[in-house]
This record gives structure tokens, sequence and C-alpha cells, in this order.
């Protein structure tokens, strides 16, 4: 059975189409207008082994928060799609991974309750074309849509490039942790029967 979703948004600030496919092979094909979300998001399909495709075009003469929190509620939507029922899911999932002078630790809890920690601390206020605090707005939207419990902590980091690359690499680890399926779990992973 396919883990996958194929999703459309269009809004009067955005037009978003999305193709996910949970258990793929980390291929992506981002053209956001964003460069560096379609980096972020490059990063995250490729160490979250998932398979992504998103076309999105957004109000960028205003700025790119549109954007950036459009395709996050859409990402968002696209995993709860794709994971259905959730049986047999480990639903945790954490990495910690390193870039250069960065350490970054995300934690996710996929059982049905959206909730955003999100320790960061950066130096400057872009990077790239995009506004550092987008990168919350972002997560905070994949985590409402997802049903997604999300812990973001980076412990270090001075490099304000390194710091979101170790977090969205971190985040597709972890998410690929806990939407790994498990033949010992017999259902859902939740003493309430549901998730």
């Amino acid at each position: 059975m396919s883990r996958s979703a194929e999703l459309s948004r269009k809004t009067a600030e955005t037009d978003i189409t999305m193709k996910l496919n949970i258990d793929g092979e980390g291929n992506s094909l981002i053209d956001s207008g964003v460069g560096f979300l379609d980096h972020m998001l490059t990063l995250f399909s490729k160490h979250g082994l998932l398979d992504l495709e998103i076309k999105a075009r957004g109000d960028l003469q205003v700025d790119a928060h549109h954007t950036v929190e459009d395709i996050g509620i859409v990402l968002g939507q696209a995993i709860k799609q794709a994971l259905g029922d959730k049986k047999s899911i480990r639903r945790y999932g954490t990495a910690y991974v390193p870039m250069d002078e960065a350490l970054a630790m995300v934690c996710v809890d996929l059982g049905g309750r959206p909730y955003l920690v999100f320790n960061v601390q950066y130096t400057n206020e872009r990077v790239g074309d995009m506004d550092t605090e987008l990168v919350e707005e972002f997560f905070r939207a994949v985590s409402v849509n997802a049903g997604m419990n999300v812990h973001i902590n980076v412990m270090y980091g001075s490099n304000n490039h390194h710091i979101a690359e170790a977090v969205f690499k971190a985040f597709g680890r972890a998410l690929d942790e806990a939407t790994r399926s498990d033949e010992r779990i017999k259902g859902v992973l939740s003493t309430k029967g549901m998730l």
C-alpha cells in the first residue's frame, strides 16, 4: 500500500501543488520561488528518504511569509493524508544532526496532537532570500496541519545557514524514524486504541 499524497491549495496569496511519498528514496523537485527554502526542503527530502515535489507561486513581491507558511500547511496536510490510519508506525522519532559548528535535535510524535517547541537562536534576520523567523512559521504550519508534536532544539551554532540546515536534516531523519512500520505494533501505538 502506497503511503503517498498529492495535494493542491490555491488562495489569493499562493498557489501550491505537492506530491509526497513517505516510502521514497530521497528524490525531490522543489520550486517555491524562495531559493533558500528550496535548498532546505531538498535536504529534508534527501535525509528523510521521502520523495517530494513542490511547485509554488506566491506573493513574493510582498515577502516570503505567505509562501513559506502555506507550503508548511500543505506539507502537514500531505503527511497526515499519506499516513492514513497510522497503523503499525513507530509514531516517535528523534534525530541529532551536526552541521559543522551547529548541532540540532528534532523529536516528533505523530500522535495527532499538534504542538511546536522551537528553541533556535539566529544571529541574522535573513539567510539568502528568506527571513530566519520564517523557519519557525514553517514548522508551526507543518505541526498544526499534520497533527504532529515537534520539538526543535539547537544546542549551539553560529552560522545561520548551518543552523537551519541541521534543523531541516534532523526533521527529515526524525520523521523517517517515526513513520517506519514495525510488525510488532498491532493497530496503533497508543493505549487509547487510536491516534
